[in-house]
């Protein structure tokens, strides 16, 4: 379904210091379990959304009011979800 990624992982935090502590740990654990560095990342806890690409996975960590604004899960209404 898409060209640049095989997976979307969309997360929600309830804080600003846990949007961050999430894309803190989510980087510890690619890089410890699975060797991998992202290749960028984008947003700031200010801005309520973060943005990693490891490429072939991109995590989405957002505030739980950004989520509903953007709705991401909506504009891949047609990808099957997997329950982690």
């Amino acid at each position: 379904m898409s060209t640049f990624t095989d997976f979307f992982v969309i997360c929600t935090g309830s804080s600003e210091p846990q949007l961050k502590a999430i894309a803190g740990e989510i980087s510890d654990r690619m890089k410890k379990e699975h060797g991998m560095k992202p290749m960028g990342v984008d947003g700031f806890p200010l801005s309520q959304w973060v943005v990693a690409d490891f490429g072939s996975v991109v995590v989405h960590i957002f505030h739980a009011s950004k989520r509903e604004v953007y709705r991401l899960e909506d504009l891949w209404n047609d990808a099957p979800r997997l329950s982690l």
